[in-house]
C-alpha cells in the first residue's frame, strides 16, 4: 500500500476497528507523517443478479447504494442509516444458499429496509421499481402503507 500523500510504500497501523464485514485501519505514512484511512473487506464470491429479461450480471454494492440514496435524497436520512441498510441487504443475499439472485428479491429487499427508514423514501422506490402505470395504483401503495 502506498500513501495517498506521497506514494511512500511505508506507513504504521495508528488504530484498527472491526464492523461487521469491514476492517478500518487509520495508518500514519513514516516517509511524510499524514495520517489516512483504509477499509478492507473480505472478499467473497461474486453474486450474480438474474435480471427480469433473463440477463445475469455481478452484484454491484455501489449500484444498490446509490438506488437507495436515491430514493432518500432531500430526506433526513443519514449516511450511516443508508450503509448500515446496504449491509443488511447485503448480509442476507450472501446468505442465500444459491449465488444467482433474481432482481425481484433484491428489489422486495430494498423496499422492506426503506419502509422502515423512511415513508417517502419507499413511496419514491416502489414508484420506479413497481412501474406505477397511473395514479390509481399510486393511491393503492399508499393506502397500503398508511393501514400498515
Amino acid at each position: 500500500m502506498r500513501c495517498q500523500f506521497c506514494g511512500h510504500h511505508e506507513q504504521k497501523v495508528v488504530d484498527s476497528r472491526e464492523a461487521e464485514d469491514t476492517v478500518r485501519r487509520r495508518r500514519e505514512c513514516l516517509k511524510c507523517g499524514k495520517r489516512f484511512t483504509t477499509y478492507e473487506r473480505v472478499e467473497t464470491s461474486a453474486l450474480i443478479v438474474v435480471k427480469k429479461d433473463g440477463r445475469r450480471e455481478e452484484f454491484s454494492r455501489e449500484k444498490l447504494k446509490g438506488g437507495m440514496r436515491k430514493a432518500c435524497e432531500k430526506r433526513p436520512i443519514s449516511e450511516e442509516a443508508i450503509e448500515q441498510s446496504v449491509q443488511e441487504i447485503e448480509a442476507e443475499l450472501r446468505a442465500r444458499p444459491s449465488a444467482e439472485i433474481p432482481s425481484t428479491v433484491i428489489g422486495n429487499l430494498v423496499m422492506k429496509h426503506l419502509r422502515k427508514l423512511d415513508k417517502v423514501a419507499y413511496i419514491r422506490f416502489a414508484s420506479v421499481y413497481r412501474e406505477f402505470a397511473d395514479i390509481t395504483t399510486f393511491q393503492e401503495e399508499l393506502q397500503k402503507l398508511a393501514k400498515k
